[in-house]
């Protein structure tokens, strides 16, 4: 018996049925996967509440509290698919070596021979979704169009949060308009059948066996950052894992800034940043995924493809992120938080239990403070509009998107890297990105405190070789008429004892202070082997008497420590062979050089 053909929609709802291209795949999907019924989600409010009834009528999402959490829902993953499996993360070019050696890759045969034939019946008993999107603003030339096919609810929910979908993404499409496709089956869970393939050549991906969400939410990580990264190279752009902020001084100066730090190492705080000094105010543009393109005048110019936060809920606080907790009283859903008796989410970090308080925690247990595990899993997660957050302004609409004054890269290191230190042009820039090392967290593959290289923060996310990526960084900066100053961060240095050096968070509007003060013109630096470092009279230290007693530890560089790194990334860059760009070999000698003449 042939799978249930795609119901047709209302005559004022069905743009998308134009493009045959679109309909005959979706009907393809239907007879190999053989769903009970297929259905086109068409983002308004009913199909919403009937999707969310149907989840929490069959357990997949419990309601919250509805005073304190309004139309908010909680939901558990499958104890095993929990994270990111980057190593059932594959690249399917048609070249092993247009994948590279940082990215699995499996030949599109092989996919078609292994992976393919585990979609076939796997819809069974399900009811297969159809959710076109839309990324980016709803009237951008940069924005662009997607379809996932799904047979998990809690994957249409979130991705009506995560993007645009419904008459936004619909008036876009026409007889011939390209999308990515996206197939996406939770299949039977099992890690040992558990892929997720990206096509560049023919800009699909499927994801069988998971529901987690950088897994199942196929607009997120696999389109907006492994495709589109592809799309960018060929077309001369940049899909980046930064996001983006605005930052308006006393005088009303206003600049944008795009950072990239790998998941859970702070950039959602940054990103809703409520700044310690008074009369700076921020704009929060994007807190995760940024699309840069070169504007007519010959700046960089960036927009947020997504319309939501998929955060991580461990770790935000009133303290850490006060904007990111006003955002989530309302219309959330929360992944793997545990939950108090009240019907309100409870997570590690949020703040403190009654005495002897009982909770049920992420798997559905219940939980005491003298439980070893944590209530809520370290990668839990909230998915919540972007609209929802305080700082969010008119620019995340805005279809131009937003200039960029200067990048910033970021890491949790210990004991090497200084607070701040700025490249010494563009092409060294491209080098301190491409030899970025970060101690690993949760979002990646649950194991925590590991360093890694981990370039421009896209090393799993990058869809192509990246020594050709470190190419196009290069080329995109000559064809900048100015471009952006590059700065690296460092905002996790620690003394002997462990303890951390900088207070961070709304302090760090001192540390971006000085980075606009740089691109404005100020000359108070401190020349190092790596970059310029800020002269303590240029960082405002005002009432952070600790970090003035500490401020020369904080931008200490040590030649000698410096150069076993240096030497330790040179083998991580060897890996690219001849591939690799020149100029990236020529920054990683003259840095060595640098060093060597230091220590000397």
């Amino acid at each position: 018996m042939r799978a249930p053909r795609a119901l047709v929609l209302p005559e004022a709802r069905r743009t998308e049925m134009t493009n045959k291209e679109l309909t005959n795949w979706v009907n393809e999907v239907a007879d190999h996967a053989k769903p009970d019924a297929v259905r086109w989600f068409d983002g308004s409010k009913l199909a919403m509440l009937s999707l969310e009834d149907r989840m929490v009528a069959d357990g997949t999402l419990h309601r919250l509290d509805s005073e304190s959490h309004p139309h908010s829902f909680l939901h558990r993953s499958h104890p095993t698919d929990v994270a990111r499996t980057e190593h059932l993360t594959f690249i399917c070019s048609k070249h092993e070596q247009d994948a590279g050696p940082t990215n699995n890759w499996m030949s599109p045969e092989q996919a078609q021979a292994d992976v393919w034939p585990l979609f076939a019946g796997a819809m069974k008993g399900r009811t297969m979704y159809v959710v076109p999107y839309l990324m980016g603003p709803a009237d951008s030339p940069w924005s662009r169009l997607g379809v996932e096919i799904t047979d998990s609810p809690y994957v249409v929910a979130n991705l009506a949060i995560m993007t645009r979908t419904g008459d936004a993404a619909l008036r876009r499409f026409g007889p011939h308009t390209r999308f990515v496709r996206g197939v996406h089956s939770l299949g039977d869970l099992s890690p040992t059948r558990r892929f997720i393939c990206h096509f560049p050549q023919t800009r699909t991906i499927w994801s069988i066996g998971s529901g987690y969400g950088g897994n199942a939410l196929l607009s997120k990580k696999c389109h907006a950052l492994r495709i589109a990264s592809v799309e960018a190279h060929e077309e001369g752009w940049m899909a980046e894992h930064m996001m983006i902020l605005g930052i308006t001084n006393p005088q009303g100066v206003k600049h944008y800034v795009a950072a990239a730090f790998p998941s859970a190492c702070g950039k959602t705080n940054l990103a809703m940043l409520v700044p310690s000094l008074p009369g700076w105010k921020v704009e929060t543009v994007g807190d995760d995924i940024c699309w840069m393109h070169v504007g007519d005048d010959g700046r960089l110019w960036a927009v947020n493809p997504e319309a939501g936060f998929f955060g991580v809920a461990p770790g935000t606080s009133r303290k850490t992120n006060p904007n990111a907790l006003a955002a989530l009283g309302r219309d959330v859903i929360f992944t793997n938080v545990a939950l108090r008796k009240d019907g309100t989410p409870w997570w590690e970090g949020l703040g403190p239990l009654d005495d002897g308080e009982v909770l049920t925690d992420w798997r559905g247990n219940l939980w005491t403070p003298g439980t070893k595990e944590p209530a809520a899993h370290p990668n839990s997660r909230f998915t919540v509009s972007a609209r929802q957050c305080p700082t969010v302004g008119p620019s995340f609409d805005d279809p131009q998107g937003v200039p960029i004054s200067a990048i910033i890269f970021g890491g949790r290191r210990a004991r090497l890297t200084p607070l701040v230190y700025e490249a010494r042009d563009w092409a060294h820039g491209v080098y301190v990105g491409a030899t970025l090392v970060s101690e690993t967290t949760a979002a990646a593959t649950g194991a925590v405190g590991i360093p890694r290289n981990d370039p421009m923060a896209m090393l799993p996310f990058c869809g192509f070789n990246m020594a050709d990526y470190f190419g196009h960084w290069l080329s995109m900066g000559r064809r900048l008429v100015e471009p952006p100053k590059i700065f690296h961060v460092n905002w996790f240095r620690t003394d002997e004892d462990g303890r951390y050096l900088w207070p961070g968070f709304g302090e760090n509007i001192r540390v971006l202070k000085w980075i606009l003060e740089r691109v404005e013109g100020s000359q108070a630096v401190r020349p190092t082997p790596i970059g310029n470092v800020p002269v303590q009279s240029a960082l405002d230290l005002s009432g952070l008497d600790t970090a003035r007693e500490n401020f020369e530890r904080l931008v200490a560089v040590d030649p000698r420590a410096w150069l076993e790194e240096v030497e330790r990334n040179g083998a991580f860059l060897d890996r690219f062979g001849e591939r690799l760009p020149e100029a990236i070999r020529r920054e990683h000698r003259a840095l060595a050089d640098r060093l060597r003449t230091a220590i000397s």
